[in-house]
């Protein structure tokens, strides 16, 4: 209501519909998720534009079994003014079971481990509350300028047992006088978008070029995402992103690649190398690349698609002191399946396996990886 508030004039020719449901799912980490959604979007109805809709605002609140849980409150409008892209996100997020497995790309994991030293040695829990702010002004066509800052609180804590974060952090890998650290953040940056579907692009270019300047330390990201529609029914997509930092990053830094919408886990996880844990591989800099085949098995243009997915990540950090760079030595590769289905224009629900050299994990998303 508030963004329907500034602009009286809009206000008219646009409604706003409410939503309000249940959130239950399950990870491998934190075990069974519930929580519950409650949001109001203007939608773009049968309008053929990328955007999900006008403006929404959305609160989201869940709990893990495993003691993880999210608040969170959105508010985003990427076209209810001409030209203009606004977001403000605040929350409150505790993941309970996040991956540490230590720093740099040749960090080894041994199954044996989780029986001699418990089932929390490759484990830590982080805490964090943020506050995420970003404007976008087109500048020609599908090019636009993006700025933004941040401030958020994060935290780290050892969890019962033996653990490498605790071996790390009594041996000065990670540096004490960071945990817990503050990060006040101001960013910088183009914006290429030129996706069909911004939820689920069929064809079009996505390219950023984004730089940001936080407490201690600097932070530089490139990254592409390609879509192309050679058929009907097939898509197939690619992605490079390349991360540099400079300065002095602290852990909880290292352990996020930033995006123009919101940053995620990486290198491990859902959104950057698929069947790896989330935060399997910690450095200051990061290349992540990846290929995708989506069929449409069942496709009802602009009601459902149900889609089966082949795909291939590889990714890897660089340590402090190493250049970033495009390189094939020293990745980490991961290949799988998946099956996703799309409702209509806002909701898609990806289920599938992937295959690393640390084994098998199941995969489950409501977004696309990328």
């Amino acid at each position: 209501m508030l963004l329907a508030a500034a602009a009286p004039g809009l206000a008219a020719q646009r409604y706003w519909r409410s939503t309000l449901y249940p959130n239950l799912s399950h990870s491998p980490g934190d075990g069974l998720w519930i929580g519950l959604h409650y949001g109001r979007y203007s939608p773009v109805g049968f309008a053929e534009r990328p955007e999900p809709n006008f403006a929404s605002i959305n609160l989201d609140a869940g709990a893990s079994t495993q003691g993880s849980y999210a608040l969170v409150v959105d508010a985003q409008a990427p076209a209810w003014w001409a030209g203009w892209r606004v977001g403000l996100t605040f929350g409150a997020v505790r993941v309970n079971r996040l991956g540490y497995y230590g720093l740099g790309n040749d960090t080894q994991y041994s199954r044996d481990s989780l029986t001699t030293a418990g089932s929390y040695f490759y484990k830590v829990s982080r805490t964090t509350q943020f506050a995420r702010a970003t404007v976008q002004r087109r500048v020609i066509g599908p090019l636009r300028i993006l700025g933004g800052a941040s401030i958020d609180h994060s935290d780290f804590r050892a969890l019962p047992g033996r653990s490498v974060f605790r071996d790390d952090l009594a041996g000065g890998v990670v540096d004490t006088g960071t945990i817990p650290f503050t990060d006040k953040v101001l960013r910088a940056g183009i914006v290429l978008d030129t996706r069909d579907n911004e939820m689920d692009p069929h064809r079009g270019v996505a390219a950023e070029a984004l730089f940001a300047s936080g407490t201690g330390y600097t932070r530089t990201t490139t990254s592409a995402r390609v879509y192309v529609h050679p058929f009907r029914r097939l898509v197939l997509a690619g992605r490079l992103a390349a991360e540099g930092t400079g300065g002095s990053p602290p852990l909880a830094v290292m352990e996020l690649m930033e995006t123009s919408e919101r940053p995620f886990v990486a290198v491990g996880g859902y959104n950057s190398l698929r069947s790896y844990y989330n935060g399997r591989f910690t450095g200051p800099g990061k290349l992540i690349g990846g290929l995708e085949a989506r069929y449409a098995v069942l496709l009802v243009p602009s009601l459902v698609e149900v889609k089966l997915v082949v795909f291939y990540d590889a990714g890897r950090v660089f340590g402090p002191g190493e250049g970033v760079r495009l390189t094939a030595t020293g990745l980490h590769r991961a290949g799988g399946a998946e099956l996703a289905a799309r409702l209509l224009r806002n909701s898609l629900l990806v289920m599938g396996y992937g295959q690393g050299s640390d084994g098998g994990r199941f995969l489950l998303g409501t977004s696309w990886s990328y």
